[in-house]
């Protein structure tokens, strides 16, 4: 008898064991608090304005589902905005939902991914979170794909209305888009350090009054390569938009970027790089400003976000930096970028000015990183005629930010 339950135990335990691998259930949450002391970032300032300062919040809240390696869910709600926005006992909310989706594998390296959720794609210069952004981004989207070790192709098709409409599609809803089909190519070599990415992707965007409104179509194709031998980190890319904009106006830009970076040692590393985007030379009718469309923008074009919007004159970024690792968990980063435009501006220049960029990471515990950083824009002339402000006036930006992100709850059986 005292060996049969021996061996019932035994089984009960394989069989729970096992159960175990099946069904998890995770919780995860986020707060971050970002303090900033704006004196010109986002727009130059002018003489005389006065600078903002103001707190940010973020407070995220996400369930995961995941079974058998087959099925898996996410549901995130976020709260975000500004302390002081709500009044005490307000009843106005900015709770919204940033990611609601399901996605089914079919085995072979098959799946698809139904509902709300963050598209970001190699560099994430088109398509990508922008966590930066207190928000971030989000599309509702379904998503088809094929993956294995050298090999990843996903398919993806967007389409949006304002809301459950009786008559006709016009969309005039918040989304930059009514519709997007975007197929997306990575190729991962197995024997040497080189990653190369394709994207195509076709977005429509409606323009017009309702009932006498015209979607336009611009397409967009490009490469996104990845090299990384040893120490070296080279990384470029390349876009090219064609078709019509939202005003009919038919569409012939492009972008390029190349950047190169180095471990110097296991502290020190340094890159340097250099982007352009095209704009209009005010020869002929197209339009010839690169769309930047929906990427990580604050990523790429300095920390102050001066040109994080599309510019009608294109821009060229010469860019450098330093990174050192000055403690076990702490990190110190400064940049340096010169901006031009492409084109020349009315006053027959192009020079922007130079921007220096300051940032400091360090790892308080576990799940807790503080942040901090400061920023300053020497601008010349043609900053002043195209973006406006006045570049006499010292331009900087100061921020301070706490993020706090555990997974507090697992669950298997």
């Amino acid at each position: 008898m005292k060996k049969q339950l021996i061996i019932i135990a035994m089984a009960l335990f394989a069989v729970t064991a096992v159960a175990q691998e099946e069904n998890q259930f995770t919780v995860d949450a986020q707060l971050r608090t970002r303090g900033e002391y704006n004196n010109g970032a986002g727009t130059p300032r002018s003489e005389g304005q006065q600078p903002a300062t103001f707190i940010n919040n973020r407070a995220r809240l996400s369930l995961g589902y995941q079974r058998n390696n087959n099925l898996e869910l996410k549901f995130s709600a976020q709260h975000t905005g500004v302390w002081g926005q709500s009044g005490l006992n307000a009843n106005e909310s900015q709770v919204a939902v940033n990611e609601a989706w399901a996605k089914l594998r079919f085995g072979q390296g098959f799946f698809v991914q139904v509902g709300r959720q963050q598209l970001a794609y190699d560099d994430e210069r088109i398509l990508g979170g922008l966590d930066w952004h207190v928000s971030g981004n989000w599309h509702d989207a379904l998503r088809l794909g094929y993956e294995n070790q050298q090999n990843r192709l996903h398919m993806i098709v967007a389409f949006n209305q304002a809301t459950a409409n009786n008559h006709g599609n016009y969309y005039n809803g918040p989304m930059p888009y009514k519709s997007m089909q975007t197929l997306w190519y990575h190729f991962q070599a197995a024997d040497t350090p080189l990653g190369i990415s394709l994207l195509a992707m076709n977005l429509g965007r409606e323009a017009g009054e309702v009932g006498n409104g015209k979607t336009w179509y611009m397409q967009t194709f490009g490469t996104d390569l990845s090299y990384k031998p040893s120490d070296f980190n080279v990384h470029g890319a390349f876009y090219y938009q064609t078709g019509k904009n939202p005003a009919g106006t038919k569409v012939s830009a492009w972008m390029a970027s190349a950047k190169v970076g180095y471990q110097i040692n296991p502290v020190w590393s340094v890159n340097a790089g250099y982007d352009y985007r095209s704009g209009n030379d005010g020869e002929g009718t197209k339009e010839k400003a690169f769309d930047q469309l929906f990427g990580s923008h604050h990523m790429f074009y300095g920390a102050m976000d001066y040109f994080t919007r599309n510019v009608t004159l294109g821009l060229q970024d010469i860019q450098a930096g330093v990174s050192a690792k000055v403690a076990k968990n702490t990190n110190l980063q400064l940049g340096y970028h010169y901006f031009a435009f492409a084109q020349k501006a009315t006053n027959g220049k192009r020079g922007l000015g130079h921007e220096v960029d300051l940032q400091v990471t360090t790892r308080l515990m576990k799940n807790v990183t503080l942040m901090a950083g400061y920023s300053t824009m020497l601008g010349t002339e043609t900053m002043d005629v195209v973006m406006g402000g006045n570049h006499k006036s010292w331009q900087d930006w100061a921020w301070v930010s706490l993020n706090i992100n555990p997974r507090i709850f697992t669950a298997k059986w």
